[in-house]
């Protein structure tokens, strides 16, 4: 199963395998007691969910060379990609964002649970974070959450200027992208990269990690209120 990820360019060893491998027992677990993700997909919870997750070191080899750096996931549901990030990659701090506490209370049990020191799980909405956690992550990621013109606004006002966001999305991301021109032109980012992958089931499954950079500092009227977001998207 795991020789999968090669397709990603992952090796990971033995060590690696056991942590994985516990975390998947331990979410099958919970997922039986407090729904996280349906039933039919925690058949898949590898293919679908962790494999999904991992397609970040596409980004991360191309990108990233520092040795250490800040991510937030925005609205991570049961982990995802928070928790395969931390496990991968020690030298990457994770912020896991969700407004629903029962998913944030799965990542604090995983993480004590799993030893894992390098993810720091927090219960709410984007826009109602601290306007100190602004302009302060050097990648953010979401996965599935929403639209690209809408996560885009809950994304960019926290991402250092220079900084990355990495959108995990379907085949038809370029439609998305041509409804996110104004959005992008407002919060002064730009679409600079699309890496493409597959995951490993038997239906055609392509997927594609939209890399969008932010150029310039942008207002900080941005994230506004939710409603506002949603209601008059950018």
């Amino acid at each position: 199963m795991y020789d999968k990820l090669q397709q990603l360019g992952i090796n990971i060893d033995e060590k690696q395998k056991i942590l994985f491998s516990s975390f998947s027992d331990l979410f099958i677990e919970y997922n039986s007691k407090v729904n996280l993700i349906s039933k039919n997909d925690i058949n898949f919870l590898f293919q679908k969910h962790i494999f999904d997750s991992l397609a970040f070191n596409l980004f991360y080899k191309k990108y990233i060379d520092e040795t250490f750096i800040k991510v937030m996931d925005i609205g991570t549901g049961g982990g995802f990609p928070s928790i395969p990030i931390s496990l991968l990659y020690e030298n990457i701090e994770v912020t896991a964002l969700d407004s629903i506490n029962k998913k944030i209370n799965f990542i604090k049990t995983a993480a004590d649970k799993l030893n894992i020191k390098n993810i720091n799980p927090i219960c709410s909405r984007a826009e109602e974070l601290p306007v100190s956690m602004k302009n302060s992550f050097d990648v953010i990621v979401s996965r599935a959450m929403a639209d690209l013109r809408i996560i885009l606004e809950y994304a960019i006002p926290y991402l250092k200027t220079g900084g990355f966001f990495v959108a995990y999305k379907s085949q038809k991301a370029e439609e998305e992208i041509c409804n996110a021109k104004n959005a992008l032109l407002k919060l002064n980012s730009v679409v600079i990269d699309r890496l493409e992958y597959s995951l490993p089931i038997d239906e055609e499954n392509k997927r594609v990690l939209l890399v969008i950079k932010k150029e310039k500092d942008i207002s900080s009227v941005y994230p506004r209120k939710n409603g506002q977001i949603k209601k008059n998207p950018l």
